[in-house]
């Protein structure tokens, strides 16, 4: 029986694709993000072990909940490519019981070509681009950014309907130059039906000092609206600059 590493779950969802969502978070995550909000999902080794059946049992109750509001499922992470296998079942699925609209949240390190048959299942991606420039990216996640972007464009080159979201913080990633450029490499691609900006917040200290870590950015505040609107004019400036280069 096929079986899934979970982290959590949540039955109720609202800001992991469009309507009300299931979402199943997956164990496990590549990356170390300096202001991650769910640390122990990295470990490989963590969570549970739940059957698909199990996972569908816990799903079924809402149904009519996820279809009335436009929803559906979500897998998220730690990063829900790694158990790929897993998650085309599951999608698989639920598309044939349900008939319901399946999201995937990745952190884009996976290769489009490797993970075809669960993208084939996925009606849309929420792909998070943490910082456009690669040698800062290496420095707030551990990994360069060079998958990533292939992944957005692996996603283009084959019509997949995708929303980009950016974890905005303040000294990190608001470089005017790099919101710009961040811009101008999503204006270059099909696809996107939305860009999200979402400000960074400190809620997930008590996890990094559960597991006694130090917290890597303790004293950098969250963004204000102003700096936020800031963020967002800035990238819309750069896909407006990458369209009039078509």
């Amino acid at each position: 029986m096929l079986t899934g590493h979970i982290h959590s779950l949540e039955t109720f969802g609202t800001v992991d694709g469009p309507g009300i969502r299931f979402v199943l978070f997956m164990q496990g995550c590549l990356l170390k993000c300096k202001y991650c909000h769910n640390p122990d999902t990295w470990n490989l080794t963590g969570g549970k072990d739940m059957h698909m059946e199990e996972v569908l049992a816990e799903i079924e109750p809402y149904i009519n909940y996820y279809r009335s509001s436009g929803g559906g499922l979500t897998v998220s992470g730690g990063e829900a490519t790694l158990q790929a296998h897993f998650v085309a079942e599951l999608f698989r699925e639920v598309k044939q019981r349900w008939e319901l609209h399946t999201t995937l949240d990745t952190n884009g390190y996976n290769e489009g070509d490797k993970i075809k048959d669960l993208l084939d299942v996925t009606d849309l991606v929420l792909l998070d681009l943490k910082h456009i420039d690669n040698e800062k990216h290496i420095e707030l996640t551990g990994k360069p950014n060079e998958r990533m972007l292939h992944m957005a464009e692996w996603l283009s080159e084959h019509n997949k309907s995708m929303w980009i979201r950016h974890v905005l913080v303040p000294g990190i990633n608001d470089d005017e130059e790099d919101l710009l450029r961040l811009g101008q490499f999503i204006g270059k691609l099909k696809g996107v039906e939305k860009f999200e900006i979402l400000p960074y917040h400190q809620m997930g200290i008590y996890k990094w000092e559960a597991l006694n870590w130090k917290y890597p950015l303790e004293n950098v505040p969250s963004p204000t609206d102003e700096e936020v609107q800031r963020a967002y004019q800035l990238v819309e400036d750069g896909r407006s600059q990458s369209a009039l280069q078509v």
